[in-house]
């Protein structure tokens, strides 16, 4: 299994100190003073992995993970083309299930996310926070102002080169290919990356992530892991596209031809709700009729036991919806990932956000 939880969500943090200064307004000194406490209470939490290797009272378990890690760190290296830079070469226990705790926010009517502006980063589509308290505190403060809200724990995230970033207890559990998938994804963040454009930044590493796992197990000849890993990417393609699906229904209804506003049809307000509440029961009978067809495989209950709003739906867009593209774009480079690095770059570096994605649909030949 692959949660969404920790596979396509992440929290990037570029927050010297000296931003402190240049924020005006209390809130955003209380938010920005949490993400550096938490940020430091990691650093400072920290263990050298070789030092752990060594050490008897680390369990056999955390060892070959650790010890994986290592191993994954110089083929990403030396076959992917990636920078690892120091990263990866300490452990931290942070004693919690999540590292951070994302807050996404959608209008009632509309399935364009809210954003929030981050120094050096630009507009992102989430607000994190080292502490779930404080994120579901946001998250009910939007509520009362109309919001859908979607908060959810994360597992990773990338501080893009400005901290070494740790394994941590958070994702170093999961099966070998799932956390290969972690490492080179993140990796990946640090080689390409386009400020205030999540959209493209997670299906960029998404999609570079699932031909980096798919070569590495192919060179380890791990034939029976590759298989079961590409059995889930099948079946995280059929849970994209029932909620894609949901998200083409849910669009017309809204009118969502203007950013950040629905209503464009004139359906009354009372009418949206029950015909949203209908396709969103549409979209829960479509799930059952897939774990059916998996044979009752359960892989994605969790997401589909929360109350699904435009906020959570439009998650899985940010990580999903440019993945078919840059899938593309990997095979007419030829499989060379310095090519396909460089026209990814290239694309990053456009200003505007509409015109790199339509310049990457044009590049693998699609109108």
């Amino acid at each position: 299994m692959r949660p969404m939880s920790r596979r396509r969500k992440k929290w990037f943090w570029l927050l010297p100190i000296f931003v402190l200064i240049a924020l005006p307004g209390c809130q955003s000194i209380g938010y920005y003073s949490q993400a550096i406490k938490g940020q430091c209470g990691i650093y400072f939490g920290q263990r050298p992995i070789k030092a752990m290797l060594a050490d008897p009272q680390v369990s056999t378990n955390l060892k070959e993970k650790l010890g994986l890690v290592l191993q994954l760190r110089e083929f990403a290296e030396r076959e992917l083309k990636l920078k690892a830079n120091g990263h990866y070469l300490k452990y931290a226990d942070l004693n919690r299930r999540f590292v951070v705790w994302n807050v996404n926010a959608a209008p009632e009517f509309s399935l364009e996310p809210k954003r929030w502006w981050y120094p050096v980063v630009g507009s992102l589509k989430y607000r994190g926070y080292f502490s779930e308290k404080q994120a579901r505190k946001y998250g009910g403060a939007l509520e009362k102002e109309g919001y859908d809200v979607f908060v959810g724990g994360v597992e990773a995230y990338s501080t893009l080169g400005w901290f070494r970033d740790p394994v941590l207890n958070t994702f170093v559990h999961h099966s070998d290919a799932d956390l290969a998938e972690i490492i080179f994804h993140e990796l990946a963040h640090q080689r390409v990356f386009a400020k205030g454009d999540t959209d493209f930044n997670e299906a960029f590493a998404t999609a570079f992530a699932e031909e980096a796992v798919r070569r590495w197990l192919e060179a380890i000849g791990n034939t029976n892991a590759l298989r079961d890993y590409q059995a889930s990417q099948q079946r995280t393609e059929q849970f994209v596209g029932i909620v894609d699906h949901a998200r083409a229904e849910l669009k017309a209804l809204y009118g969502d031809a203007e950013e950040g506003k629905g209503g464009a049809t004139g359906v009354p307000d009372d009418r949206k709700r029950e015909e949203k509440k209908r396709i969103i029961a549409g979209l829960k009978n479509r799930y059952a009729a897939l774990k059916s067809e998996w044979g009752g495989y359960a892989g994605y209950d969790a997401w589909f036991a929360r109350p699904i709003n435009n906020a959570q739906l439009s998650t899985i867009a940010a990580y999903y919806d440019l993945v078919p593209e840059f899938r593309k774009l990997m095979r007419t480079s030829g499989g060379d990932m310095e090519k396909f690095f460089a026209e990814c770059t290239r694309l990053a570096k456009m200003k505007d956000k509409d015109e790199r994605h339509a310049a990457l649909k044009r590049l693998v030949g699609e109108s």
